[in-house]
């Protein structure tokens, strides 16, 4: 039988954008973690700061923003499944 892996409920908000300029600026909450974070499509970069716990967080932040990035909103609240247990 395989066991379940532990998940984490990741909580992001969208606090600003630039569709002309393509990054997203927000913060992002997971295991009693916070972070901001800047998401520049065009050159698919991500940065996330503080640097305390960003490594839990950096790669599953990453996949979320690059399937949703052009579906998010400024004021906009999501939720997405990290695959760990922090």
């Amino acid at each position: 039988m395989i066991s379940k892996l532990p998940t984490t409920k990741a909580h992001l908000r969208v606090l600003r954008q630039s569709f002309a300029e393509q990054w997203i600026d927000g913060e992002v909450s997971a295991g009693g973690f916070e972070w901001q974070f800047t998401w520049s499509f065009r050159r698919g970069e991500l940065s996330v700061q503080p640097s305390l716990g960003r490594a839990l967080i950096h790669d599953a932040l990453m996949r979320f923003l690059v399937k949703t990035d052009y579906r998010l909103e400024p004021g906009g609240d999501y939720i997405f499944t990290v695959r760990a247990k922090f």
